[in-house]
């Protein structure tokens, strides 16, 4: 019953939104929307580049937000300024629609610091909370690796993995709060509990395809090659 009402919807940036944007042209982002449809409320994931025409979407749809979700606190996901540009984003959203932000609680402060939102403004979480969107249940899982506090969502057999897990590769290690092992304990255990069956929806477009199963992912992708934690930093170049 619960598919039945499931609202979902997988946004691109430069293209779906933010149509006349180079920076959004070039990050290729998604942004998610996750929501019930008989109650008509609906909540946004990663709102960067274009937060009217998110709210213009939402509301098209005949839906109403209620909240946001931050994958992880980057410019081009949550907004800021990003190589001298500024990124409209969370920030910019509140003043539409003054809706709660979710954040993994080791990411509060960087998010902060990045959208120049308060603490007020934020739901701090730990992985295992469940979100509840009329009768929808998304559960949120801290995957640190990408940063400290990069969470994924996990709604009706649908994996929201921001950048911590792409259809090729994963999100970078090297930026700052980066931790490889972190990532590879995400991915191979954090994560492992998704059922192949269940859908990969990744934060950027950096594939053919703008999803995959996890079982496929699993197969191809580079990324689960490794079988040990120093097979992982010897491919990361720690070894």
């Amino acid at each position: 019953m619960a598919e039945d009402r499931l609202y979902f919807r997988q946004l691109l940036s430069g293209r779906d939104i933010a149509r006349t944007d180079p920076i959004a042209r070039q990050m290729v982002n998604f942004i998610y929307l996750v929501g019930d449809r008989e109650t008509g409320e609906a909540v946004v994931v990663d709102p960067a580049y274009d937060p009217q025409g998110i709210v213009d979407v939402v509301e098209a749809d005949g839906m109403r937000l209620v909240g946001a979700l931050a994958t992880h606190y980057h410019v081009d996901h949550v907004g800021g300024e990003m190589m001298g540009f500024g990124v409209p984003g969370v920030a910019e959203l509140l003043s539409i629609a003054p809706v709660p932000v979710h954040v993994q609680a080791p990411e509060a402060e960087f998010v902060a610091k990045t959208t120049g939102i308060s603490a007020a403004d934020m739901v701090t979480h730990t992985s295992g909370d469940t979100l509840q969107v009329g009768a929808i249940d998304i559960a949120l899982i801290h995957t640190p690796g990408h940063t400290p506090g990069s969470q994924c969502f996990y709604v009706s057999e649908r994996l929201v993995a921001g950048d911590t897990l792409f259809l090729e590769g994963c999100g970078r290690t090297d930026l700052p709060g980066g931790d490889p092992l972190e990532m590879y304990h995400s991915i191979t255990q954090r994560l492992a509990r998704i059922p192949d069956d269940a859908v990969l929806f990744p934060g950027h477009l950096y594939s053919a395809e703008p999803s995959a199963s996890m079982g496929e992912t699993r197969r191809h992708n580079f990324v689960f090659m490794p079988r040990s934690p120093e097979q992982w930093m010897a491919m990361f170049g720690h070894g």
